[in-house]
């Protein structure tokens, strides 16, 4: 008989910070590497090793696959070390191999270059035939045939199943990759497909990971209608949240059929209250809403019995404590409900990292090493009107005045009165709680996660 070939997927974490994963109740699985098990060919044996859970410990295998994210990509580089001085091949992929194949190719003997659809299966074939070459190329596929990840290598320990829809963005954020990566346009799998895989789910709860669900148009906004009339026909039980844009206030019969269909919360990328700097990061949607009308997208959003989860960025080039201590203001005092705020974060292949190392601004740049700092709960570059430490203790103290006790408590009451929805005002709360942990790692006591509030 034949011996099969095994294939060895990880999923790497951070050995500096556990970040996300303190809350093993709000973390995703990696799909990434689901996908890359659908399309490897039958014959082969597959593993899946996620160190969310486990740590590594050493697995025999014929190919290992690993893909990162920056914070991840140390811990990466160390673990492909490992099988490549043991003449075991190794292949990496991902957003930032793919934003630095130089790099990487210093570790693994093998890189894929964006999406690995189009050029995993020559990549295995090579392999077959002892020819993997050192760079695969991928190209931007429709998403028609696009393969259901392989979610039965997942572990079982997820709170929450994850499903997309769609890949690419038109927009440019100063701060964001994603357009580099998934391209800049919108590339949407088939109705049928997405509520099928979201049906097989065997979570209660989902994420939908595309970077903006509802789109810049009428026909995005058709196709969101139409996957949500779909999960309510089925009768398909799941409760989910989903990323989007400030423009989906606009599209109220969305909001009522995605309500109908499950969705308890929407993540905003709103990012500041101040007009020059959402400028500076080309948050162009938020500027055509203007600052003004944001109070309205909350309560619209709202007004189904959905949950608001605002992301803000502190450390901002035109940030000086005043205005830092204005945005919490802000984000306390408005009708968010959840509340991310994290630390502007130069990543590679933005133009914002282009932009800082070309003026040497960045502080931690002893690579591959420090990036494991790049994290979004650490400064790692000179602010334009601050030091590094002022910069820090400013974010500090305001990140507790945020995530005060009373203040999180007061949030999800003002949810629960605005939402009027117990379960979406909840999925606010659990948010606040888990930003919480992840901000203050290593300085402060890790508060539980729960279903209730005490």
């Amino acid at each position: 008989m034949t011996k099969r070939n095994k294939l060895l997927l990880i999923n790497p974490l951070s050995t500096k910070r556990r970040g996300l994963i303190r809350d093993q109740q709000s973390i995703f699985p990696p799909m990434a590497l689901g996908i890359i098990a659908a399309l490897t060919p039958e014959q082969w044996e597959i593993e899946l090793v996620d160190e969310n859970f486990e740590r590594f410990t050493y697995r025999e295998a014929d190919l290992v696959g690993i893909t990162a994210l920056t914070s991840q990509v140390t811990r990466a580089y160390e673990l492909a070390s490992v099988y490549k001085e043991k003449g075991i091949s190794t292949v990496m992929g991902g957003i930032h191999v793919s934003m630095l194949p130089d790099e990487a190719a210093q570790y693994a003997d093998s890189v894929v270059i964006g999406e690995a659809e189009s050029v995993w299966g020559t990549l295995i074939h090579d392999f077959e035939s002892g020819t993997l070459k050192k760079r695969y190329q991928g190209n931007l596929l429709p998403l028609v045939d696009s393969p259901f990840p392989r979610i039965d290598l997942y572990h079982p320990g997820y709170v929450f199943g994850s499903v997309q829809t769609t890949r690419g963005c038109p927009m440019s954020c100063d701060f964001c990759s994603v357009h580099t990566f998934n391209g800049h346009q919108y590339r949407a799998r088939p109705v049928k497909d997405v509520v099928d895989e979201f049906e097989k789910i065997p979570q209660q709860k989902v994420y939908i990971v595309d970077d903006n669900l509802i789109g810049y148009t009428k026909k995005s906004a058709d196709r969101v209608l139409e996957i949500c009339r779909e999960i309510i026909r089925r009768g398909i039980k799941k409760d989910w949240l989903c990323a989007a844009s400030m423009n989906i206030a606009d599209h109220e019969e969305v909001l009522h059929y995605a309500a109908k269909a499950g969705c308890k919360m929407i993540f905003l990328g709103i990012e500041s209250e101040l007009i020059d700097q959402l400028e500076s990061a080309n948050k162009r949607t938020n500027l055509k809403i203007g600052i003004a009308h944001f109070d309205e997208v909350y309560q619209k959003i709202h007004a189904h019995g959905i949950a608001v989860l605002g992301a803000f960025i502190f450390g901002l080039d035109t940030d000086t404590p005043l205005t830092i201590a204005n945005r919490v203001e802000y984000m306390l005092n408005s009708d968010i409900d959840a509340m991310q705020a994290s630390i502007l974060t130069p990543l590679p292949g933005t133009p914002l990292f282009n932009r800082m190392a070309n003026e040497d601004r960045l502080i931690h740049k002893n690579f591959p090493e420090d990036w494991a700092r790049y994290d979004f709960v650490e400064v790692v570059y000179r602010p334009a009107l601050m030091t590094q430490e002022e910069l820090t203790t400013e974010i500090n103290k305001n990140w507790a005045k945020l995530y005060d006790e009373k203040n999180l408590k007061r949030k999800f009451l003002n949810a629960l009165k605005k939402s009027h929805n117990a379960d979406a005002a909840l999925w606010s709360y659990n948010s606040n709680l888990h930003y919480y942990n992840l901000v203050f790692e290593n300085k402060r006591e890790r508060i539980s996660i729960t279903d209730q509030i005490y």
